[in-house]
């Protein structure tokens, strides 16, 4: 069987599957602001002012799992969110390199 898109993407820009670990996990990690975020929203809701106001996004809390990279390599399928992580993850290891951001369609 082949390679996938995204297997041979990472041979090919020479990254490693620990550091795309790594930096999700370091990029998706909760804050303290990011869990302030979500009791602003909690109470936002019970207090329902009618007006919805504009709040920042939390982070997910969810990292790239060894798993995902495995279906990711293999070709197999993967949700949005997580292909989303996946991309967040290399864009910011290549951010590093000084190499060019990718889009969603050079990977999956």
């Amino acid at each position: 069987m082949s390679e996938s898109k995204f297997a041979t993407f990472i041979t090919e820009k020479k990254l490693n599957v620990q550091r795309i670990l790594s930096v999700s996990h370091k990029l998706e990690t909760l804050r303290p602001e990011d869990r302030k975020i979500r009791l602003e929203k909690r109470q936002a809701k019970k207090a329902e002012g009618g007006e919805k106001k504009q709040t920042a996004k939390p982070r997910s809390g969810r990292p790239v799992t060894p798993r995902a990279i495995e279906a990711a390599m293999a070709g197999k399928a993967l949700t949005g969110p997580q292909k989303q992580r996946i991309l967040r993850a290399v864009n910011t290891i290549l951010e590093l390199k000084k190499a060019e951001k990718v889009e969603l369609k050079t990977l999956f």
